[in-house]
């Protein structure tokens, strides 16, 4: 399993860029999951559904099932902050690469995805310069970067040379955690 991860500010563009980056790899054989991560309180269950009515009687977990696909509903007792490790080892460990948007902080490797801020925007530092789990950078303004850098600048519409980019250099995103310790 390759991990790579996607860090930038909201709006960005994280969430494109891997939504453009799955063809890409499943075109070359590739099995593809994804983590996000969600700042937000979120739902993926409604209302009147079943399985909505399960967790609201009081079930832990709720898995529903089809020919077609699979979730898991998992409520925690109090808030509860799992790392992307954690979330990473709830996945099949037979897909060929995981792409991980959010966990900015982590330290999984990562492509930067960096845009200049609008006309009357904050400034947004960029993390590369900082952050030795950066190793490549996603802009649409590589002239604009805020710092010069050794590290690969893709553009960021550019996902099939990011694509082509991580093909070729998979075993250095080999996934590699002592989960027993």
């Amino acid at each position: 399993m390759n991990v790579i991860g996607f860090a930038g500010f909201s709006g960005a563009g994280k969430t494109t860029l891997v939504e453009r980056l799955i063809p890409v790899l499943r075109l070359h054989g590739q099995r593809v999951s994804v983590v996000k991560h969600a700042h937000h309180k979120f739902d993926i269950d409604h209302p009147g559904k079943d399985t909505y009515r399960h967790r609201e009687a009081g079930a832990f977990e709720v898995v529903v099932a089809s020919d077609k696909r699979l979730a898991l509903i998992r409520e925690f007792e109090r808030p509860t902050q799992l790392g992307v490790h954690d979330l990473v080892a709830e996945l099949d460990a037979g897909v060929d690469w995981v792409l991980v948007e959010g966990f900015k902080h982590s330290d999984l490797q990562k492509i930067e995805i960096w845009r200049e801020p609008e006309e009357g925007e904050a400034p947004r530092p960029a993390r590369y310069a900082d952050d030795a789990f950066i190793v490549a950078i996603a802009t649409d303004t590589p002239e604009r970067l805020p710092r010069a850098t050794m590290l690969p600048v893709f553009d960021l519409n550019d996902a099939d040379g990011i694509g082509t980019w991580l093909l070729h250099n998979a075993s250095r995103f080999e996934y590699k955690v002592d989960r027993h310790g």
